[in-house]
């Protein structure tokens, strides 16, 4: 079977999918013949536009909610399941980056940065498997950094987010293969060129640290894309369990 196998009639929820990672990720799927639902926050403008490319209503939908509350998730779930009566692939994409090392962070910070990365996947993954039958796929978003030999103090904050995430994947592929026959993937990518990634981050540091990567550049979205589509079809059927770093080869 192909890798880049077919995704006709299947359907894919992806949070933070208006813009980056997770518009890119849209994107791929779409190309793989799935119909596609974009969770965003506040940016009405970029869900709407990127679901008109993907081919209307019938292709995409745009839905609003906070996913980091358990009332966001319900929502997204409910309208998923309202337009396309069924969810086969899962994608927590939305997250926050704070740069913080531990004398900086305030309670607040930690909280907010646990509720988004940690809270938010864990119950949308909860609401969304009733509705997912055998052979679905979720794929969560770690961070590279939680491999590195040496991370920077101000990602502190971060990676223990991403570690408790990289958790959650390795324990719920055991448990939902098992009991729903769903997989379970995380995708850790390198330094990638979002607007996420490049805020507050002048051009010399930009450079610094595409220079620590073997190609001397920062990877794109749409490299992290294609592996997170990969994992999402068929061509991924004995794949579970585990963390794939997407990060051209970056120690």
């Amino acid at each position: 079977m192909s890798t880049t196998a077919s995704l006709a009639g299947k359907v894919a929820v992806i949070t933070g999918g208006s813009k980056g990672i997770g518009a890119a990720t849209a994107t791929a799927l779409s190309k793989l013949g799935a119909k596609v639902v974009l969770n965003y926050n506040s940016d009405s403008k970029a869900a709407e536009s990127l679901v008109s490319k993907l081919g209307g209503a019938d292709h995409a939908l745009a839905v609003q909610a906070n996913a980091s509350t358990i009332d966001g998730v319900e929502h997204l779930v409910s309208e998923t399941v309202k337009h396309f009566k069924q969810i086969d692939i899962l994608i927590p994409n939305a997250g926050v980056l704070p740069m913080k090392d531990i004398e900086s962070t305030t309670e607040q910070d930690f909280d907010r940065t646990f509720t988004m990365n940690v809270k938010g996947p864990y119950f949308l993954v909860q609401k969304a498997i009733p509705h997912m039958s055998k052979g679905g796929s979720i794929v969560l978003l770690s961070t590279t950094q939680n491999h590195a030999s040496t991370v920077a103090p101000p990602y502190t904050l971060y990676c223990c987010t991403k570690g408790a995430i990289e958790q959650l994947g390795k324990l719920l592929s055991k448990d939902l293969q098992a009991k729903h026959g769903i997989r379970v993937n995380v995708v850790a990518p390198g330094p990638t060129g979002t607007d996420l990634f490049y805020e507050g981050k002048s051009e010399q540091v930009v450079n610094t640290i595409a220079s620590f990567n073997p190609n001397k550049r920062i990877g794109t979205p749409e490299e992290v894309a294609d592996t997170i589509a990969f994992l999402s079809g068929d061509g991924a059927r004995w794949i579970s369990g585990q963390t794939i770093l997407v990060n051209g080869g970056q120690a």
